[in-house]
Order: C-alpha cells, then sequence, then structure tokens
C-alpha cells in the first residue's frame, strides 16, 4: 500500500478526481460549448418563460473563460452565483483534506 491508499478511502481519491477534473474539462472546453442546442428548461418548454436560472450554465462557461460581458448577457445572476459555487467547490475539495474554511456554509 502506498502512503496515500493508507490516509485516504477509495471513495474519497475518486471524490478528489472528479472535484479536479470536472473543472480541468470545463475550461478545455471551448467557450461557446453550451451556447447552441435546444432549452431544457421546464419553464421555457412548458410556459414559454425564462426562469431565474435560464441561461446559468452558458453564463457558467463564458464566466469561466473570463468572458464576463457575454457571461452577463446571458445572465445578471452569474455574478452571485459564480462565487458561491467556487466557493462550494473549494470548500468540498478542501474538505476531503480534511481543511474547513467556512463552518457556516
Amino acid at each position: 500500500m502506498t502512503d496515500i491508499q493508507k490516509h485516504y478511502s477509495k471513495t474519497q481519491l475518486v471524490q478528489i478526481v472528479l472535484l479536479l477534473l470536472i473543472p480541468t474539462i470545463l475550461l478545455l472546453l471551448p467557450a461557446d460549448y453550451f451556447d447552441s442546442g435546444k432549452s431544457i428548461c421546464v419553464s421555457k418548454l412548458l410556459l414559454d418563460m425564462e426562469c431565474y436560472g435560464c441561461g446559468i450554465t452558458r453564463a457558467f462557461q463564458h464566466f469561466l473563460h473570463l468572458d464576463f460581458a457575454v457571461a452577463y448577457q446571458y445572465n445578471k445572476l452569474i455574478v452571485i452565483v459564480f462565487p458561491l459555487l467556487a466557493l462550494l467547490w473549494l470548500k468540498q475539495l478542501l474538505a476531503q483534506f480534511g481543511i474547513v474554511i467556512v463552518k457556516w456554509l
């Protein structure tokens, strides 16, 4: 057994790998990867009305690629959602190593 296997279980290692792999994949994808395609929003499909979450995936992808103006056009709430998701991601990643950064979240 290696030192890493002694300290972390298999599920913890899988979680760490996924937590590092998902943002890496999103960074490798082009900023406009999610721009085309049909909406899967229930509000948009059934009521033909946009909800507060409409466009947040596209906005997140553009924000991640530092294309702030386009991200803001897709969904204005990205200025709140992105920092919160980044904080939750960091909290979850550090929790795998036993580090607590924010107790109230």
